[in-house]
C-alpha cells in the first residue's frame, strides 16, 4: 500500500490517545485470560498427556504473541510513525508465523477431534504426546518456509540500503516485490483449501458416525463448527491488504479510522475466541481453571490477612 494513503490524515492527539488505550485494554484483557489458561494447563497434570490441549495450549500462547506483536506495532505507529525496515521484518515474520500457524493449528483439532469420536479405539495409539509434539513442529516448519521465502526474495529483488530507510509497517511496504504478493495468494489459496478440506470432511464424518446422537457427538460436532467459525474468521485477514487498499482510497480522510476498524476487527476478534471455545466451553478445563483461580484468590487472601 502507498504510505500516502496510510498517513495523509493524522489523528489528533485525544483521539489517538483514546484508541491507544482501547487496544492496550483489550489486549492486556485478551492476554490475562490466556495467561489464566496457561497457568492452569501448567498446574494440572492431566493436560500434559492430551494431545487436544497441548493443540489449544500452543494456539494460545501463539494467539498471545500475535496481540502483542500487533500491539507494539499499532502503537509504535503512533509513537514513531516509521519504523526501520530491518525492525519490521523482524516483527512482520513473526506475525506471519503466528497467522498462519492458527488455521493449521485448528485443523489438527479437528482431526483429533474426529479421530477421538469416530475411532475411539485408536484414538490413544494415533494421538500420542510426542506425534502432537512433532505436528506443532511440523506446523511451525510449514509457517516458517512460507515466511522466511518473503525475506529471501526481497533480499535478492531490493537494494541492500532498502533495509536500512523506514517505512509505514505494512506487510506489503516491508516486502515489496509483487513476487512475494503472488506467493502469498498462492500459499493462502493452498492453505485455506486444505484446512476448510479438512474441517468440512472431520464435520460430516462425525456427523454420520452413529445413527443416534449422543451427547459427545453433539459437543464434538459443536466444537468443529466453532473451529470452522475460527477459521473463517482468520481469512479475513488474507483479504485486507485489498480491502484496506480500496477502502483508504474510497475514503482517505478516515484512513487511520479504517486502519483501527481493520485492526479490531482482522487481529483481535480472532484472537479472542480461543478462550472461549476451551476456556470455558470445555468442561474439564473449565473446571479445573476454577479450582486455580479459587486457590489463587485464597492464597491472596491468606497473605492479605496475614499482612494485617
Amino acid at each position: 500500500m502507498n504510505r500516502t494513503f496510510v498517513g495523509q490524515y493524522r489523528d489528533s492527539f485525544t483521539k489517538a490517545v483514546t484508541k491507544n488505550c482501547i487496544i492496550i485494554f483489550i489486549c492486556i484483557t485478551i492476554n490475562f485470560i490466556n495467561s489464566v489458561l496457561i497457568d492452569t494447563f501448567r498446574k494440572n497434570e492431566i493436560f500434559f498427556s492430551k494431545s487436544r490441549y497441548i493443540l489449544f495450549i500452543h494456539m494460545v500462547i501463539n494467539d498471545m504473541l500475535h496481540l502483542i506483536l500487533t500491539t507494539l506495532i499499532f502503537i509504535f505507529s503512533y509513537v514513531f510513525y516509521l519504523l526501520p525496515v530491518s525492525m519490521c521484518t523482524v516483527f512482520m515474520l513473526v506475525i506471519i508465523f503466528t497467522t498462519e500457524n492458527t488455521p493449521l493449528n485448528l485443523a489438527c483439532m479437528a482431526l483429533e477431534c474426529y479421530i477421538a469420536i469416530c475411532h475411539p479405539l485408536h484414538h490413544i495409539q494415533v494421538c500420542t504426546v510426542k506425534r502432537t509434539h512433532v505436528l506443532l513442529a511440523l506446523i511451525w516448519i510449514i509457517t516458517f518456509i512460507s515466511g522466511i521465502s518473503d525475506l529471501f526474495i526481497t533480499l535478492a529483488s531490493s537494494p541492500i540500503h532498502f533495509f536500512y530507510t523506514e517505512v509505514f509497517c505494512l506487510r506489503i511496504n516491508v516486502f515489496p516485490s509483487p513476487t512475494v504478493e503472488k506467493k502469498r495468494d498462492f500459499s493462502y489459496i493452498v492453505l485455506l483449501f486444505v484446512v476448510w478440506f479438512v474441517i468440512v470432511y472431520t464435520y460430516f464424518k462425525i456427523l454420520f458416525s452413529a445413527k443416534t446422537a449422543s451427547k459427545d457427538i453433539k459437543k464434538a460436532r459443536n466444537t468443529i463448527i466453532l473451529h470452522g467459525f475460527q477459521v473463517l474468521m482468520c481469512m479475513t485477514i488474507y483479504a485486507t491488504p485489498a480491502l484496506r487498499e480500496m477502502l483508504i482510497r474510497l475514503f482517505p480522510r478516515s484512513s487511520s479510522d479504517i486502519q483501527f476498524a481493520v485492526y479490531i476487527s482482522v487481529q483481535i476478534l480472532p484472537r479472542s475466541l480461543s478462550p472461549i471455545v476451551y476456556g470455558i466451553k470445555d468442561t474439564t478445563f473449565r473446571k479445573h481453571m476454577k479450582a486455580n483461580l479459587m486457590c489463587t484468590l485464597g492464597s491472596t487472601v491468606k497473605n492479605l490477612s496475614g499482612e494485617v
